[in-house]
């Protein structure tokens, strides 16, 4: 749990400070054409993902007490993709942006319930 905690913390904080850093990166990357041309509405979803860095490396310390950052983090790796696939169903983002959604969503999925799992058998316990 440690260790998912501080990958999720290392990956939030690189890929945070990354858009931060280079805003148009992701959409040169994706091949989209980045308008309307709003960089620092971009720079600002960075500097969220970052900020959900912070709060992982703290719940990483003691991921069973900490579980609340956990239930945060997973409620925006859900809520995140389903705004996304709204948008691009409805054409107000391209397709090719959601591939950030492997990285940056979906692969924590599993990794986060587990971590929940255990500290609700931890309650049940206690």
């Amino acid at each position: 749990m440690r260790r998912t905690l501080w990958a999720a913390a290392i990956y939030n904080l690189a890929w945070g400070a990354w858009v931060v850093a280079d805003p148009l990166a992701i959409f040169r990357w994706s091949g989209v054409d980045p308008l309307p041309n709003y960089p620092q509405l971009w720079q600002c979803v960075g500097m969220i993902v970052g900020v959900y860095g912070v709060g992982y490396a703290l719940a990483a310390r003691d991921p069973l007490t900490h579980w609340p950052i956990v239930v945060v983090g997973l409620l925006g790796k859900v809520l995140g993709p389903i705004g996304f696939v709204q948008s691009a169903i409805a054409g107000t983002l391209p397709w090719p942006l959601g591939l950030t959604i492997v990285t940056n969503d979906l692969v924590w999925w599993w990794p986060f319930a587990a971590i929940l799992a255990a500290a609700r058998r931890e309650c049940a316990v206690s």
